[in-house]
C-alpha cells in the first residue's frame, strides 16, 4: 500500500497538471508509466511501449475571471460584488471560446432566461430583438438542452451573445474537441444564490468576464502498451486496462488532480504488471498492460487501439478496466456483469471465497469507459469500479490526500484471482 500511495500522489500532483492538455501534464504522466513499466521489466507492445495518436481537444490555459455584481449598481462594501475562485465556485463549460467583457467601470449585463420561451411565442420574438450590450444570458442547467428545441433563428441570437452562463448543482468539468463562439461558464447555484440582488426586471447581474481558451488541433498524445509474455500460450492474451489521463487544468491556478479518477485504476494496473512480471508469477496466458490516453475526451486512446490494435482482438480471452478504484466501502460494480453472466458469476465465487468486497453488482451494457470500444467488436470484457466513500469527480476535490483507498488490497486480491482462474496463473 505505501507504493500504492505514492503512485496516486505522484500521478495526481500540481506537477503533472491534471494529466491534461494545456502544459502537456498528460505526456508527464505517460513518462511515468513508461518507466515504469521500464522497471518492471515488461515487454513492449510498441516502440518504447508508446502508440501514438492525435486528437483535437479545447484547454483553458491563461487567465479564466469572473466577477458578478446582482444589481444595477455595484456596492463592493455591501458584498454585492464578488471576484468568483475557479473550480471551487466557477469554471469554464467544456466547448467555451475566448473573450473578454467588461472592466473596472464597465461590467455587462446578463439577462435571465424565461422559460416561457420554449412555448410563447410572444417571449420569444421580446428575446430575439433584445441587444445584449457584450453581455448574456444566465439559465438554470435544466433548461441548456432544450435550448435545441427552439427556433433557428432564436438558437442563433442566442449563441450571438458574447457569455452564456449555467447554474449548476455542482461543478463537474469535462473536454471537449470543439470550441463554442462564445465564452461559456457555469456558476454553482449555491454561490450565485448567496450574492445579495437587487436587480429588477430582466437584468439579473453585471459581469466582467475573461476567458484564454486554446482549441488544440491534432494533438499528439499516446497509449503506453507492455506485456509479459505466456508461457504456455503466449498468442491468447489476457489484457488489463486503465486510462491515465485526465482533466487538466482551468486558468493558471486550479487544477484537477484525479486521484480516484484514474490514478487509482492506474496504480492497480501497475500493480497487477508487477505481479505477473516476477519470474514465480509468470503467466500461462500472456497479458498485456493498455495504459489509455484520451479517455476523458471521449475513449479515444482505446478506440484508436480498437482500429489498430497490437493484440489481434480475437485472441483477447478477456479485458478487465479498471476505472474508479479508490473506495469500495459499499463494494463494486461490474459493468457488463448481467452481459456476461458466467464470468459475473465466477468473480462472485471467488469474491465469496475471499471475502474481498462487501458485494458486487452486476450492470449492463455501458459506453462509459474503455472497455466499451472493445465489447462493442466482440471483445469480453468487464468494467469494474469501487462504491462508497469519496464522492469527488471531475472536480477540484478528487486529491490523493483525501482518497481513502478503502478496498484497494482486497480488489488486488480479487483480480488477480479472477486472471489466475480465467488463464493467468503459473500452475495453469
Amino acid at each position: 500500500m505505501p507504493r500504492v500511495q505514492r503512485t496516486v500522489q505522484a500521478l495526481s500532483a500540481r506537477s503533472m497538471h491534471g494529466r491534461g492538455y494545456a502544459q502537456k501534464g498528460e505526456q508527464k504522466a505517460a513518462d511515468y508509466i513508461r518507466q515504469r513499466f521500464r522497471e518492471l521489466g515488461l515487454q513492449p507492445l510498441a516502440p518504447d511501449y508508446t502508440q501514438p495518436f492525435e486528437l483535437d481537444v479545447n484547454t483553458f490555459p491563461g487567465a479564466l475571471k469572473l466577477e458578478l455584481s446582482l444589481g444595477m449598481l455595484r456596492f463592493p462594501g455591501l458584498g454585492s460584488s464578488r471576484k468568483l475562485r475557479v473550480g471551487e465556485e466557477f469554471i469554464a463549460a467544456p466547448d467555451s471560446g475566448p473573450g473578454k467583457v467588461g472592466g473596472a467601470f464597465s461590467a455587462v449585463p446578463l439577462v435571465r432566461f424565461d422559460t416561457l420561451a420554449f412555448t410563447d411565442p410572444a417571449v420569444q420574438q421580446h428575446l430575439l430583438q433584445r441587444r445584449w450590450y457584450q453581455g448574456g444570458l444566465v439559465l438554470r442547467a435544466p433548461d441548456e438542452p432544450r435550448l435545441a428545441t427552439l427556433p433557428s433563428a432564436l438558437r442563433q441570437h442566442i449563441d450571438s451573445a458574447a457569455i452564456r452562463l449555467t447554474l449548476v448543482p455542482k461543478l463537474t468539468a469535462s473536454l471537449a474537441p470543439q470550441q463554442a463562439g462564445q465564452m461559456r461558464l457555469e456558476v454553482l447555484e449555491s454561490v450565485w444564490n448567496s450574492i445579495p440582488s437587487t436587480a429588477a426586471g430582466p437584468v439579473v447581474a453585471l459581469a466582467t468576464v475573461r476567458v484564454d481558451a486554446e482549441l488544440k488541433r491534432r494533438y499528439p498524445t499516446q497509449n503506453i502498451v507492455g506485456f509479459v509474455p505466456g508461457r504456455l500460450q503466449p498468442d491468447s492474451f489476457l489484457v488489463v486496462t486503465a486510462h491515465y489521463d485526465h482533466l487538466g487544468t482551468m486558468g493558471r491556478k486550479a487544477y484537477f488532480p484525479g486521484a480516484n479518477d484514474n490514478a487509482s485504476g492506474t496504480a492497480m494496473l501497475l500493480e497487477l504488471a508487477a505481479y505477473y512480471a516476477r519470474p514465480e508469477n509468470r503467466p500461462a496466458y500472456s497479458v498485456a498492460f493498455l495504459a489509455f490516453g484520451a479517455e476523458e475526451a471521449g475513449l479515444v486512446g482505446s478506440r484508436y487501439f480498437v482500429e489498430h490494435p497490437l493484440v489481434p482482438l480475437s485472441r483477447i480471452r478477456f479485458l478487465l478496466n479498471l476505472d474508479l478504484l479508490g473506495t469500495g466501502s459499499e463494494g463494486a460494480t461490474v459493468v457488463n456483469g448481467r452481459e456476461l453472466p458466467a464470468q459475473f458469476q465466477l468473480l462472485q465465487r471467488l469474491n465469496n471465497a475471499n471475502q474481498a468486497l462487501p458485494s458486487l453488482a452486476a450492470r449492463g451494457r455501458a459506453a462509459n469507459s474503455d472497455h466499451f470500444p472493445f465489447s462493442e467488436r466482440g471483445v469480453p470484457a468487464f468494467f469494474l469500479y469501487t462504491r462508497g466513500g469519496s464522492t469527488a469527480y471531475h472536480d477540484v476535490h478528487d486529491r490523493a490526500e483525501t482518497l481513502p483507498l478503502t478496498a484497494f488490497s482486497s480488489v488486488f486480491g480479487l483480480l488477480r484471482s479472477f486472471l489466475d482462474a480465467l488463464g493467468a496463473s503459473s500452475t495453469w
